[in-house]
């Protein structure tokens, strides 16, 4: 449940890799229902939970057996966090969890590792949000540095850039703010060696596409990179049209046409102050990362996926085993593997779960659940 949208994600872990079968993704846009007490508006609540239900809906179908349900920063920072966790459990039967900024950032440096490779050395992860901006370092599965900030492209464009098209005086004031925030971050990065830069997020995957990157139609494999200078010149462009222009640009949907200039100059900002020439697009993200940690962290993350709720009839009140997180801390999850390292996802399917036996025992078949 992101600031844009909710994304249930189903994936065939019998082959070993997460192995997307089925996704469906709703436009909420929640980073645009906040109110000036930084609670989401009761509207965007229902919302909330009316798309938990569907998603629980959805996974039954597909004979999903592991569900995790997570929740980013939008709803993390809320005022009214609780009341949104608890209308989604009322109303879905199982409870949204929440992971902390440096989970989130650890976890999709797992997934960017894994798609990456070793060969490709020391990795920088950057991860613009809605909400939140995740930045990690590290030679390993799990960052040696790990950081979230909270300039996501979806906040600073609500904070910052009212008028649209936004005024020269609100571009101005985002830029150096944005500056200011990633001094101590940069600086801190700057003593790291020689390393791969590579970037994750739809809003990076838009902002190369506009920059001349293969569209997503051709396919998780395509080579995508975006280069700082190109960036540079499209900041002007973006920054002079109102967002419905915008969205008639190249890889630039609709939906985040709005905040697609807020993007721009954290990403610009941020390759700037690392002094990173270019980045290479991953496809791989945070749901990725969640399914990676299931996969590699077994008995640490076998007790942890949600039940599906029985679907008829619902009670009025949910059973007290649906009410916990489907949440389980890092450390936790190392501890329980010493020798690997992973992360978790919004909805898996283990071909082991069919037969009613522990992950870790029964043989991976490649068959579709």
């Amino acid at each position: 449940m992101g600031s844009n949208t909710a994304h249930l994600l189903v994936a065939d872990t019998g082959v070993g890799l997460p192995l997307p079968l089925h996704a469906v993704k709703t436009k909420l846009r929640l980073a645009e229902k906040v109110d000036v007490d930084g609670g989401l508006r009761q509207r965007a609540v229902h919302q909330v939970a009316q798309v938990t239900e569907e998603a629980v809906a959805a996974s039954r179908q597909w004979q999903v057996r592991e569900l995790f349900c997570f929740a980013t920063a939008v709803v993390r920072d809320a005022r009214n966090r609780d009341e949104i966790l608890d209308a989604a459990h009322q109303r879905a039967g199982v409870r949204l969890g929440l992971l902390t900024g440096e989970e989130e950032a650890e976890l999709t440096f797992l997934a960017v590792r894994r798609w990456m490779g070793w060969r490709t050395g020391p990795l920088l992860l950057l991860d613009i949000g809605g909400g939140s901006m995740e930045m990690a370092y590290g030679q390993d599965v799990v960052p040696e540095f790990a950081v979230s900030l909270p300039f996501g492209a979806g906040r600073l464009t609500r904070d910052l850039l009212r008028a649209d098209p936004p005024r020269r005086s609100e571009v101005k004031n985002l830029r150096r703010f944005v500056r200011d925030q990633l001094d101590e971050v940069s600086n801190r990065m700057r003593w790291e060696g020689p390393r791969t830069a590579v970037a994750t997020s739809r809003t990076f995957q838009q902002l190369a596409r506009l920059c001349g990157a293969p569209s997503m139609r051709d396919g998780p494999f395509a080579s995508r990179l975006l280069r700082r200078r190109d960036l540079k010149t499209q900041i002007d462009r973006l920054a002079a049209l109102p967002a419905a222009h915008r969205a008639k640009l190249p890889g630039i949907s609709e939906a985040r046409a709005k905040q697609a200039l807020a993007g721009a100059v954290v990403a610009y900002a941020a390759m700037t102050r690392l002094r990173i020439d270019e980045v290479t697009i991953c496809p791989w993200a945070l749901r990725e990362g969640i399914l990676l940690r299931r996969l590699e962290s077994a008995a640490g993350w076998q007790d942890h996926g949600v039940p599906l709720p029985v679907a008829v009839p619902r009670p009025a009140v949910p059973p007290a085993e649906l009410g916990s997180a489907a949440v389980v801390p890092l450390a936790q999850a190392r501890s329980a593997r010493q020798t690997k390292d992973g992360p978790a996802l919004d909805a898996a399917t283990d071909t082991s779960a069919r037969a009613g036996n522990s992950p870790s025992t029964v043989p991976r078949t490649p068959t579709p659940r």
